[in-house]
């Protein structure tokens, strides 16, 4: 008997939520893409969500945003939980749970999991939508990592709860990013196709293993086939360069829009595949490529300039007025930083005690999310109410997240305008053309055996 009624949102989850997403919709990311939601099954379906895992924490939000009618469980790595017994609370109270795993918890924590996917096993049967993630771990590279079977175990096993009367569905998921290291990125969330076991239940009782494993590899492929996943691990920060870079050109050239994710999500996938394509007919070639691109890059990092600068930079009358336009604007943007500087620097704080950088941006929204923007928000206003009418406060607090945006914003525009100045300077003494003359000969490389392959 499936029930829906466990996965009904409250009242007090419905507002927190809300809250949450705004945050999350409107300030952390610039921009969100939701494809594939017509797949979705209905609520009540027994369905296990099995997503990619790109960004720690960001990546459960990403898809919880996704399902107005219900709230979906989530197993996530434990470790998680151990960060502080406030998040630990407030992470079981949105639904998430820890998922202890051998490699980084010890054999002595698996037994934990027993009652975690017991519990996990009967709420799925009963209709409830469940999200895991079948590596185990987040990846800090875009690429998919070796798949646990513990995912389908669970699934079968849910099933076999009621002796196989209840059909279970899995639904692939792919999170991808146009960056993970800070605000104003943009997201997309995509779903593939649901897998239903039913066809594989008789299977599972004879041979468990094969049922798991022919189920694992449909849920891969899914996967593979939705995700930027860059297999050659030997070169990957050479492809990873190469796409954000001379990648725009190679989508541009194909008709791809550079500024919608899901379109550059399209293009980086065929670039790699040409890349491949080539290097198995010609890899002496493409390594040389792979080489030249590492000291076009570690030379644009040593003279702190971009990669772009080296297609059009900007002269100095474009400086100036750029410098010109931070000085009217910089009363404004001191008045900006209180308290939103705070609120922006605090993860950094934390992340000194956290090694595994890819933490860092589920640190930043889930500290200002939960503390620092509400309580400095807060304070903010009874500070304010002292100086102006109560009236005045109130709209001097909504207008606070608007101000973080553009104190962002403003030291961004900054360091660009530095970087045109450290542009201007190392051109000035001759460093600037070794690297055009280099980037120059990548892109006609690239431009010659890829548009050959074609």
């Amino acid at each position: 008997m499936i029930n829906s009624e466990k996965s009904r949102q409250g009242l007090i989850y419905r507002t927190f939520r809300t809250y949450v997403r705004f945050v999350h919709d409107t300030f952390f990311y610039r921009r969100i893409y939701h494809l594939g939601v017509e797949n979705i099954l209905s609520d009540g379906t027994p369905v296990l969500v099995a997503s990619n895992h790109q960004n720690c924490l960001c990546d459960p939000l990403g898809v919880l945003f996704v399902f107005e009618d219900r709230k979906p469980d989530f197993l996530v790595r434990a470790d998680v939980f151990s960060v502080h017994p406030a998040i630990n609370k407030i992470l079981r109270k949105m639904g998430l749970f820890p998922a202890y795993r051998l490699s980084f918890d010890g054999e002595a924590s698996l037994a934990k999991n027993k009652e975690i996917f017991d519990m996990s096993e009967k709420e799925l049967a009963d209709g409830r939508t469940l999200l895991v993630y079948p590596e185990g771990t987040h990846q800090d590279k875009h690429w998919l990592g070796d798949f646990s079977l513990g995912y389908m175990k669970m699934a079968f096993e849910a099933a076999e709860l009621d002796d196989f009367q209840t059909e279970i569905f899995i639904l692939p998921a792919c999170n991808h990013y146009s960056g993970y290291y800070d605000i104003r990125q943009d997201m997309l969330v995509r779903f593939g196709t649901p897998i239903s076991l039913q066809p594989y239940y008789k299977l599972y009782k004879t041979k468990p293993r094969t049922a798991q494993r022919r189920v694992n590899a449909l849920v891969r492929e899914q996967l593979e086939g939705m995700m930027l996943n860059i297999t050659d691990s030997d070169n990957y920060r050479a492809i990873d360069f190469l796409r954000n870079t001379y990648g725009r050109k190679y989508a541009a050239q194909r008709g791809f829009r550079t500024e919608y994710l899901p379109d550059m999500l399209l293009s980086d996938r065929a670039f790699f595949a040409a890349l491949e394509a080539v290097k198995s007919d010609d890899e002496t070639s493409v390594r040389q490529i792979y080489d030249d691109a590492l000291i076009l890059e570690d030379g644009i990092k040593k003279l702190n300039i971009r990669e772009d600068h080296l297609d059009k930079a900007p002269g100095w009358n474009i400086i100036i007025a750029s410098i010109l336009v931070m000085i009217a604007l910089l009363p404004v943007w001191m008045f900006s930083l209180w308290p939103n500087i705070i609120i922006y620097k605090t993860p950094a704080l934390v992340m000194r005690r956290v090694k595994d950088k890819m933490f860092y941006n589920s640190f930043l929204f889930g500290i200002s999310v939960l503390v620092t923007m509400p309580v400095l928000y807060t304070l903010s206003f009874i500070l304010a109410c002292f100086f102006v009418n109560i009236w005045m406060a109130f709209l001097y607090a909504l207008s606070l997240p608007w101000l973080g945006l553009f104190a962002w914003h403003y030291w961004k525009y900054a360091v660009r305008t530095w970087q045109d100045i450290r542009y201007r300077n190392a051109d000035r003494v001759g460093r600037i053309d070794p690297l055009a003359e280099l980037r120059n000969n990548i892109h006609e490389r690239l431009n010659n055996i890829l548009n050959k392959n074609e």
